[in-house]
């Protein structure tokens, strides 16, 4: 058997963090077996479908890593083949039509609700006669098409992620909608749980993978997978992402699509590794890894049954951690539009030495990208405001004297060797302690008492001639 499997988002919204986990096991699963790995989307909700959303979806997985092997394959475009099976289901007799008006439906559930009983449909119109029809299509009504559901019946499958599960006929709320109203004849829009179904038969879909919120889905679909006559592919109900709070993940938790977190300047290597993370182990134990090698050893055994809980922390961790091991030539590149967007002025090009030495000496601190526009703030810019503890600092007796001591040694040949010993040399002419030095420097130079080495911030000051400006500055805060 060739393993086949889907991703299958709806164009409603961005790319969801859930559906990216969810194409990243499926995407694992078939590099894994050497499978077919389906881009579909269900496009079917034409109110709240958009193609904006569409493009989001595609890039957000082109923009992880995940290559498709067919499609993107849209519903819409198929709209005669679930039609075809809605009708072979009512030539079966295993679906009808059924005419209930919105009102009549929300009188039935007030009663199931004042009857204290869950809400349900109460299959009323399964066995309407000919005569019956007729009368209601009379009257105008148009009807939906239901499937029938068998009350008694008893849904079992073997989960790849949950072991056996087992679902009664008639917790699934009566015989469903599998189609729209419309006109007497006619079969309307099919719905989700039909469309679903004949897709994955069409398309040969051996496994599904999807959260563990289609789990009633599945009971369903496995009684019209059988009504068609088809194969039921195998299950796999992955765990949900949920928040620190064990609820699931919203938008109150911060960024959820798969674009924010792009913004937010996370590298798709990190959210590939770390979305994987959400929910499977590898046996090896590595947290840090590439998709290409998670391949090698993904199976559902490993994966949880638990909700996978969104730690901010360990993202952020992998992602520093993919920074910091970057060259300085490839990590100046991603930062450019962050320093450009900040409104700092260089020249990518003449100021490349410049701006290389300037990564290297922040890359080592970086979590996400953005941070780097703050990082680099004292130095993008020819002065400085001075915070309060670095005002205190320059403040205090003698230091005038160190920052004018330090000022006089430098001359254009500045290296760090040459900053080193002007550290030491005026640190023994004053009879102070070398912290002193550094740390009055450092407020002098910066403004701060916080920020990047002090020797390589100094050299990046020194090259755009702002070094001496700076400690006279400092000098005159602290004398004026």
């Amino acid at each position: 058997m060739t393993v086949r499997v889907r991703i299958a988002p709806s164009p409603t919204g961005n790319l969801h963090i859930g559906t990216a986990r969810t194409a990243v096991f499926n995407w694992l699963f078939a590099r894994n077996q050497g499978g077919t790995f389906i881009l579909r989307v269900e496009d079917t909700d034409k109110e709240r479908s958009r193609p904006e959303f569409t493009q989001n979806i595609l890039e957000g997985l082109t923009w992880l890593g995940l290559d498709w092997d067919e499609g993107p394959i849209f519903q819409t475009d198929r709209f005669d083949l679930y039609r075809n099976a809605v009708q072979t289901l009512l030539d079966k007799g295993l679906a009808y039509r059924s005419y209930e008006t919105p009102e009549e439906l929300a009188a039935m559930r007030e009663a199931q609700k004042a009857a204290k009983q869950a809400p349900r449909y109460d299959n009323r119109h399964r066995n309407l006669t000919p005569e019956q029809r007729a009368a209601y299509e009379a009257e105008g009504r148009t009807a939906v098409i239901r499937f029938k559901i068998d009350d008694d019946r008893a849904i079992t499958w073997n989960d790849l992620v949950r072991g056996e599960l087992s679902w009664k006929g008639s917790d699934l709320g009566g015989d469903m909608v599998v189609a729209r109203a419309a006109a007497p004849g006619e079969v309307g829009q099919p719905l989700y749980n039909l469309a679903v179904v004949v897709d994955d038969i069409d398309m040969q879909i051996t496994h599904v993978i999807r959260g563990e919120d289609h789990i009633a889905n599945t009971a369903k679909q496995i009684l019209l997978y059988e009504a068609l006559g088809a194969d039921v592919p195998q299950f796999a109900h992955t765990p949900l992402i949920l928040n620190q709070r064990g609820q699931k993940l919203s938008k109150r938790d911060g960024a959820t699509s798969v674009s924010e977190f792009e913004k937010m300047g996370y590298l798709p290597e990190a959210m590939a590794n770390y979305m994987a993370l959400l929910g499977w182990s590898p046996p090896d134990g590595q947290e840090r890894f590439t998709l290409e090698a998670a391949k090698q050893q993904f199976s559902f055994d490993r994966v949880n049954k638990a909700g996978a809980k969104f730690d901010w922390d360990k993202l952020n961790w992998l992602n520093g951690q993919l920074l910091h091991e970057m060259s300085p030539e490839a990590l100046l590149e991603k930062l450019i539009p962050y320093w450009q967007n900040a409104g700092y002025e260089f020249d990518p090009e003449i100021d490349r030495p410049w701006l290389l030495q300037l990564t290297a000496t922040i890359g080592p601190s970086l979590a996400v990208l953005p941070e780097a526009v703050e990082m680099v703030r004292a130095l993008m810019v020819e002065s400085v405001e001075f915070t309060d503890d670095a005002a205190k600092q320059v403040q205090q007796d003698g230091v005038a004297d160190l920052l004018q001591a330090v000022a006089d040694k430098i001359d254009e040949t500045l290296d760090e060797a040459a900053a080193k010993e002007i550290v030491g040399a005026v640190t023994k002419e004053k009879g102070v302690k070398k912290g002193m030095v550094m740390k009055s420097l450092r407020a002098g130079l910066m403004g701060s008492l916080k920020g990047p080495d002090l020797i390589q911030s100094w050299l990046i000051l020194h090259q755009r001639g702002w070094d001496k400006a700076r400690l006279q500055g400092a000098i005159a805060l602290a004398t004026g």
